[in-house]
């Protein structure tokens, strides 16, 4: 399959009329093209669409490539063509009408469209004040820190197992840091998983207190890693899996298994656009890092019932590392 010379691509049944394929939108070394784009999107697909299903997402849009401007949007404009899902989205005052990717060719058409990221809601449409998913993002000063973030995720997802019983995924983010992500029932609304959220982070502080802080201002944080959980909220956003980031080196978000995590040779942008397809075709349904992430689904009520009891109890964390 190839788009970069190509007027028009056909994904899943569908016609995609394309643009300016050659037009270079990750200049210098890298010399990715519009097209090497919307190949990627193409290919990925099968694996990028059941994170996306069901979910609103935000675009973020490069016309001119990576060095322009950015056009974050969230409605659809009137021109897209009459296929493509469309979700209203309920906000203060008023809707927002969000694309749904649910086909392939919905991805090449908004890769065509100059949409390099696609940001993601954490709850579904049938349920959306009910977050289906849980994000800490694990967010360092900067890339050279890279070591302590893996550190930080480990520790994490060992305090939400041994202390909580709960299953987590990992993701790179295509930037310098880790997202660790628990699945949820949607049986809790946003306000109820941030409050676990902090909670659980809070928990992860007090243990590692020289590793990581929830101090928002940047000034007062120092070398400690940034829990982040300001996107376990109604309407916030996340990078989904499997998508490229609009910086040098076309690095992408990629779901990893934790021994991955655990071997200090991984950097932050490890996976790229040109990589990804290699790592997704030695991969399998047994061998994908999030193929259990529907099986382990969890009651945000239980897992706040055992948090109050460690609480009550005035259990914390035992210290320890990874």
């Amino acid at each position: 399959m190839t788009a970069k010379h190509a007027e028009t691509l056909t994904a899943g049944g569908i016609e995609v009329g394309l643009s300016h394929t050659g037009k270079v939108f990750f200049p210098g070394d890298d010399e990715i093209t519009k097209g090497d784009l919307i190949e990627y999107y193409a290919e990925v697909a099968g694996w990028m669409l059941p994170y996306l299903r069901d979910r609103p997402i935000a675009m973020a849009r490069y016309p001119e490539g990576i060095t322009g401007p950015r056009i974050f949007q969230k409605n659809v404009p009137d021109y897209f063509p009459d296929w493509i899902t469309r979700a209203e989205v309920p906000k203060q005052g008023g809707v927002l009408h969000h694309v749904i990717c649910d086909k392939p060719a919905t991805l090449v058409y908004l890769a065509n469209q100059a949409c390099i990221e696609l940001h993601v809601f954490l709850s579904r449409l049938d349920r959306l004040d009910h977050p289906d998913q849980l994000i800490f993002d694990l967010d360092p000063p900067d890339a050279d820190h890279f070591g302590e973030v893996r550190e930080a995720a480990l520790r994490l997802r060992e305090l939400l197992a041994d202390d909580l019983g709960l299953t987590s995924f990992v993701k790179t983010t295509g930037g310098k840091g880790l997202h660790v992500h628990l699945s949820l029932r949607a049986d809790a609304d946003f306000d109820a998983a941030r409050g676990f959220a902090r909670q659980v982070g809070g928990l992860l502080v007090a243990r590692n207190p020289d590793l990581v802080t929830m101090e928002q201002r940047r000034d007062k944080r120092g070398s400690r890693l940034y829990v982040d959980i300001m996107r376990d909220a109604y309407a916030q956003t996340a990078v989904a899996p499997y998508v490229v980031r609009a910086r040098p080196g076309a690095a992408a978000a990629v779901p990893l298994h934790w021994d991955e995590v655990a071997d200090d040779s991984l950097e932050p942008g490890r996976f790229t656009l040109r990589t990804v397809r290699r790592r997704l075709a030695g991969l399998g349904p047994a061998t994908d890092p999030w193929a259990d992430l529907s099986k382990h689904r969890y009651s945000l009520v239980r897992a706040q019932d055992r948090l109050d009891e460690l609480a009550r109890r005035g259990v914390r964390p035992a210290a320890g590392g990874s």
